[in-house]
């Protein structure tokens, strides 16, 4: 049952990103986890023309606002450690030039020695869309399709040349080159979304999911992987959000990966009961500072280990 576990990078505005990333990031290394995260939020509307993913009334958390660049963040953390992998976890792919991404990617992975991992999701905020001025909110799978065949052309070997619904590159040296193939992780809970992994994924990165929509998730995915006769083994890579609280959390309205550290690791532990290469755990959300995050990871991971995670 064993997995690598991995740490989601402090980016909210209750940590001094000045000296808060590179001392979370050190400390997660020396720590053992695996690998370190980011995700991307670019605003947070005060009058939202949707609920949170969509969903109609469903507030947007306190903690999206003021939220650093996931790349920058990564950057910072790739530039202190030696060992573990740097991912997105996740990058919303169109809000951003598919080239520009393809090469920030690259030089980042170049710079760090082969660590990166691209978790690329479609996105879900219209206000976003609107204010980054890209294709239409509409449009976002078919962008993200072409952002994932651009990373792959533009990483290749030059001359590099693409004509798509949105990048023309005639015949071009792009570089730098990343170190290896970049590993490409793709966001997905519905059935296309989940075509688009087999597809054109390296793997699956799943976001907020309880143990049993995780397992049915993969059932559904090993189907589609199936009927469209994909051999290549598919990374799996849930993302966890973690609500940690120094007590237990009582009552039957806890949920998955809330509560103290033993509650915490017991919901991981049914997570790994399905199956999984490695775990995203986020827990920057509850602590006050810095101090108080490192604290909580090492307490996390200990006690994963000690369960046989």
């Amino acid at each position: 049952m064993a997995i690598r576990l991995g740490l989601g990078l402090p980016q909210l505005r209750q940590y001094d990103l000045a000296k808060d990333v590179t001392d979370v990031a050190r400390t997660a290394e020396q720590i053992g986890y695996d690998s370190l995260w980011v995700y991307e939020r670019l605003l947070v509307p005060e009058s939202p023309a949707q609920g949170l993913y969509g969903i109609p009334g469903l507030p947007w958390p306190d903690w999206y606002r003021g939220m650093a660049h996931s790349l920058v963040t990564l950057t910072l953390a790739a530039a202190v450690t030696e060992r573990v992998r740097l991912g997105t976890g996740i990058v919303v792919a169109p809000l951003h030039g598919p080239a520009q991404l393809a090469k920030a990617l690259a030089t980042l992975d170049a710079a760090s020695g082969g660590r990166v991992i691209a978790g690329l999701g479609p996105g879900w905020s219209t206000d976003e869309f609107a204010a980054a001025g890209v294709r239409p909110f509409e449009e976002r799978g078919e962008t993200l399709d072409e952002v994932i065949d651009v990373c792959r052309a533009v990483w290749g070997p030059d001359p590099v040349s693409y004509d798509g619904r949105i990048t023309k590159i005639d015949a071009a040296v792009v570089g730098p080159k990343p170190v290896r193939p970049i590993p490409i992780l793709v966001a997905a809970a519905g059935k296309k979304a989940m075509t688009r992994v087999v597809d054109h994924g390296d793997g699956w990165i799943p976001v907020a999911m309880g143990a049993q929509a995780y397992a049915d998730g993969w059932q559904r995915l090993q189907d589609i992987a199936a009927e469209r006769g994909r051999s290549q083994p598919i990374e799996r890579v849930p993302r966890v959000n973690a609500l940690y609280s120094a007590k237990a959390h009582d009552g039957a309205d806890r949920q998955p990966y809330q509560g103290n550290a033993e509650q915490i690791v017991e919901d991981l532990a049914a997570l790994a009961e399905v199956g999984m290469d490695e775990v995203l755990l986020d827990l920057q959300t509850t602590p006050r500072d810095a101090q108080e995050f490192k604290d909580v990871a090492a307490e996390v991971y200990e006690k994963a280990l000690a369960a046989g995670l």
